[in-house]
């Protein structure tokens, strides 16, 4: 047990932490005059998640954003809690999402990383550990920023992403679990780690493999096969028809970091790359490489990099090598840079093992650990918090998606995403111009004929002709061939924000449908049976 001294310090260290992780979360998705406010990158990601938990909790195994598809190919693990949370107590899914579980998910983090390190430095490395690209944002006279400057998001998005964070937890309590040699629970968490975030499944079972190897432990191998088992068992039924795929483009993350304007964009270093490449001048591009490398992952991991000293479980060593070497090696289809998710698993487990380092450490380090780690959190931290939204749903469109939520089952047909709209509109831009997102099956909780694009490139769905189909009926004079796309695809809906934009070419009585809800910017047809 921890003495009375530390206890509260720990307490005080929870409190402090969890809030500044929550505040990237809990003012999203709450309405504001101007309608339901995101910040950050909840205006997609977040609507993504709020659609597939309102679709779960319907009973419905289906993609909400593409209607009659099966849900599959992704890891869905916390949408089916949150889904299961909100049938259970009928609070709204949002509300679970933004202003529940996060400070639920941090401060159950911190207790267990505590729980498993007796660190405190640990715990502070796991709220407000960094990376260096405030210092390069500083340096070139940008001010503070710069989290994901060299790629990897920092501690305090952790929330951000649910899925990561409830990942973190399923791994902490298996490597507790196993420092208690309670094997069928540690068994049981680390099968379900894959189902909830694929990546950390990966790790997790590589490290659990790892141990029962190294240390020659039949239980911990036993521990492994079981969860092993219980991964495929919950992975296969959802991944059968087309199973998420890693391209080998190695060091595709190292040039990306020096080619673009919004990482570290050295240009210099990213033509000598290219030329060395080409030359087949391997003498200068090896070192090269190696350079652009340990530049890559200094940059991310910032102060972590000292529990390098420290690392001691096998575990740990082969999540951070692991970690490290899928986003050198390899890229993920549908979007591209995913597999930087690997490497947050790097930084968490790096910042426990630097904090136990730091235990007993002088304060003087410490307090340099500390001066070199608060200023880009606060960056970051204002990047959540202005007082107005880059994406909102106005409130026409919050009274539109009301009524459609209360009207019988039925197919959606909203407009293809037009990224011109973007321009068209002032902060905080409606949802529809924002983004490719999931706004509409969101709020409404009916499945839509094609929503966010972005995430169906993720689940290698083929959109494309969906998308041609839309286009085409919006634009199309031919009535028998407008007809026949709505009931070919059994459409019961047209949802038309900004109908003054939106509206198809035909009228409704030419279309077979009636105006059933209308007001100064948004409208609803209803197909006529």
């Amino acid at each position: 047990m921890p003495t009375f001294a530390k206890k509260y310090k720990l307490i005080f260290l929870q409190v402090l932490g969890s809030a500044i992780w929550s505040a990237a979360m809990v003012k999203n998705g709450l309405t504001y005059a101007y309608g339901v406010g995101f910040w950050g990158p909840h205006g997609h990601d977040a609507v993504w998640h709020l659609s597939l938990i309102n679709s779960l909790a319907k009973g419905s195994w289906q993609l909400p954003m593409y209607a009659g598809a099966p849900l599959h190919n992704y890891h869905f693990g916390f949408d089916f809690l949150v889904a299961g949370l909100t049938k259970l107590t009928t609070i709204p899914a949002n509300i679970w999402y933004f202003q529940i579980l996060p400070p639920v998910f941090a401060l159950t983090i911190g207790f267990l990383v505590y729980k498993l390190t007796r660190s405190l430095w640990s715990v502070f490395f796991v709220y407000f550990g960094t990376g260096f690209g405030w210092i390069v944002t500083l340096l070139r006279g940008q001010g503070l920023g710069g989290e994901s400057l060299f790629w990897s998001q920092q501690a305090i998005s952790t929330l951000i992403n649910p899925p990561f964070a409830l990942s973190l937890i399923l791994l902490l309590l298996g490597l507790l679990c196993l420092q208690s040699k309670k094997y069928f629970p540690a068994a049981l968490v680390f099968g379900l780690a894959g189902f909830v975030k694929i990546y950390a499944g990966i790790l997790g079972l590589a490290g659990l493999l790892a141990l029962a190897v190294f240390g020659k432990n039949k239980k911990i191998f036993l521990t492994f096969a079981a969860a092993a088992v219980l991964s495929l068992i919950l992975f296969l039924p959802f991944n059968s028809l087309s199973v998420r795929s890693l391209i080998f483009q190695p060091f595709w993350f190292v040039r990306t970091l020096m080619a673009s304007a919004d990482r570290l964009n050295w240009p210099r270093f990213y033509q000598a790359l290219i030329n060395y490449q080409l030359a087949g001048n391997f003498i200068k591009l090896i070192p090269a490489y190696i350079l652009a490398t340990a530049i890559f992952i200094l940059g991310n991991l910032g102060l972590r990099i000292i529990g390098v000293v420290n690392l001691k479980s096998p575990f740990y060593w082969t999540v951070i090598i692991l970690g490290i070497v899928f986003p050198l090696l390899f890229v993920q289809s549908g979007t591209t840079w995913n597999t930087i998710q690997f490497f947050y698993y790097v930084q968490f487990f790096l910042g426990l093992s630097a904090g136990i380092y730091l235990e007993k450490k002088s304060l003087v380090l410490k307090s340099l650990v500390v001066i070199l780690m608060l200023p880009a959190v606060y960056a970051t931290l204002r990047h959540y918090l202005p007082s107005r939204p880059p994406s909102a749903i106005p409130p026409a469109e919050i009274q539109a998606l009301r009524f459609l939520h209360n009207q019988p089952p039925g197919i959606v047909l909203t407009p293809v995403f037009d990224k011109n709209d973007f321009g068209k509109f002032t902060e905080p831009r409606p949802l529809f111009a924002y983004e490719s997102t999931a706004y509409v099956s969101a709020y409404s909780v009916h499945p839509v004929f094609l929503e966010d694009q972005v995430n169906l490139n993720l689940l290698n769905i083929d959109w494309q002709s969906r998308r041609d189909q839309t286009v085409q009926f919006f634009n199309t004079t031919d009535t028998s061939l407008a007809r026949e796309f709505v009931f070919a695809n059994h459409i019961t809906y047209l949802y038309l924000p900004q109908a003054d934009l939106n509206c198809p070419r035909l009228n409704p009585d030419q279309l077979s449908m009636s105006v059933i809800f209308s007001d100064s910017q948004t409208a609803i047809w209803q197909v006529l049976k």
